[in-house]
């Protein structure tokens, strides 16, 4: 692991390709390399949320998505490789589920905001909706198993659902769109 990354500029993708996990090469302008493009943005945006002041346990679960995005983005540069465990999708449904638990019942839409730490699951939400999107499209053109896209899919859910947990730790309320605000 440690001679992996010895030499970060190797100068070969001056030709507008891009090394694959598995030793060959692609245009950085494919379907696959958007996707990893995007799962590594979202894992990026995660890592901002981090250095917000999180409860213990919330902290702990993104570290936690952190490296599963890592082992997908992993899964999706080496095609044929398995690196995202279907439990992955499970646990992601235990914590929407635990988290959801105590929050009222939503009836309105919610807009992006309240807290510095809500608005950056946000963002978070709207990456990972993204690179939902990118490994769709993936998966239309090359095989990409489900577990993939159900990951990404709970991870936006559970991004919104954290969003509104990280507002009332901050003693924020939901920002709720106002259907009938004058115009």
């Amino acid at each position: 692991m440690g001679n992996r990354l010895s030499r970060i500029a190797t100068r070969t993708g001056d030709d507008g390709t891009t090394g694959l996990g598995d030793g060959s090469r692609t245009r950085k302008d494919s379907l696959r390399i958007a996707a990893i493009g995007d799962v590594d943005e979202l894992n990026s945006t995660i890592g901002l949320l981090r250095t917000e002041p999180l409860p213990d346990a919330l902290g702990a679960a993104l570290a936690d998505i952190q490296h599963d995005l890592f082992d997908l983005g992993g899964e999706l540069s080496i095609p044929g490789f398995e690196g995202l465990p279907e439990t992955r999708v499970e646990r992601l449904d235990r914590l929407l589920d635990e988290h959801n638990a105590g929050l009222p019942r939503l009836k309105e839409f919610v807009l992006p905001g309240g807290s510095r730490a809500a608005a950056l699951a946000h963002v978070a939400r709207t990456v990972c909706r993204r690179a939902e999107r990118a490994i769709v499209a993936l998966g239309q053109e090359e095989t990409v198993r489900p577990a993939c896209r159900q990951y990404v899919n709970r991870l936006s859910d559970l991004m919104f659902v954290l969003a509104r947990v990280l507002n009332r730790h901050a003693g924020c309320g939901d920002v709720m769109w106002e259907k009938d605000r004058p115009r």
